[in-house]
């Protein structure tokens, strides 16, 4: 009897250039969260594995999966592109910024935005500063426009330095019920081995795309229906520009602001649809 040979497992390469194997349950998980029903899923996985190819690229999957979701539902798509929204909040960095300060205050927390705090030794422009229930949040935001770029362990040493500095200056000129209590360093990307390393001896709190596992920013957005609206697959460019520039970051904010639409020249029939998404989008 002739014993048919394995086939080779397809090997896919990643933005990194690394090669790994094609998970097939990785991609199931992945168009899971989107909120993609069962039937849609099969299909779309059957769809990909039958133009897979040895040294297809990630993006390659990525694409096809994505604009399958998108025929089938918009707000699947949106969800799906989560990743690659966050990195449309750039070049600046700002917009990531307020899309933090956002997320945390609509988790309960009193937040302000690129603050001037006085330290010890010097003056430190602050990205976010949060309060809720006696914690007290000193945050640092680093955007990356490049996936492939990583927070080393000079971040969260610079941030530790500054943090201290800030500390010191409040110790020595408030009440001690009135000191931060906490020192924040969030990235859309993720942190070297070095830098979670020095971050947990140091008591620093780091927040990365899928850090701490389990509750990274990927995971908040999913569970608190925080998206920010350039997950949109229904707003242009342009659009998603005149919001952003407007402190609009969140889809769930444009609900509540929804005259912005107004100056946008949308038919009534695409602002209802839009409208539709983003509530879909925000668990509301």
């Amino acid at each position: 009897m002739t014993v048919k040979p394995k086939e080779k497992p397809f090997e896919i390469i990643k933005s990194s250039g690394s090669k790994v194997r094609f998970s097939l349950s990785k991609l199931k998980s992945s168009l899971r969260k989107s909120g993609a029903d069962d039937i849609t899923i099969k299909h779309i996985l059957n769809s990909v594995r039958d133009e897979l190819y040895q040294g297809i690229s990630t993006k390659e999957i990525y694409n096809r999966a994505f604009s399958l979701l998108k025929k089938k539902k918009s707000v699947y798509a949106s969800k799906y592109k989560l990743k690659k929204a966050i990195y449309e909040l750039g070049p600046t960095g700002f917009p990531f910024e307020q899309f933090i300060g956002a997320v945390l205050h609509y988790s309960g927390y009193q937040v302000e935005v690129g603050q001037m705090i006085k330290g010890k030794c010097v003056s430190h422009e602050v990205d976010i500063i949060a309060k809720k229930n006696g914690e007290h949040i000193i945050g640092e935001c680093k955007f990356h426009s490049d996936q492939k770029i990583k927070c080393n362990v000079k971040v969260p040493l610079y941030i530790y330095s500054r943090y201290q500095d800030i500390l010191a200056n409040y110790k020595k000129n408030y009440e001690k019920s009135n000191c931060p209590n906490k020192g924040w360093v969030i990235t859309n990307t993720s942190f070297t081995k070095e830098a979670l390393a020095y971050g947990e001896c140091m008591s620093l709190y780091l927040l990365s795309w899928n850090y701490p596992v389990g509750d990274g920013l990927k995971d908040r957005i999913d569970r608190l229906g925080l998206y920010p609206i350039t997950v949109s697959t229904l707003l242009t460019n342009r659009e998603k520009q005149f919001l952003l520039s407007r402190d609009i970051v969140l889809c769930r904010q444009l609900i509540h602001d929804v005259f912005y639409l107004d100056h946008l020249d949308i038919s009534e029939n695409r602002r209802a649809r839009i409208l539709k998404e983003f509530q879909l989008l925000s668990n509301v």
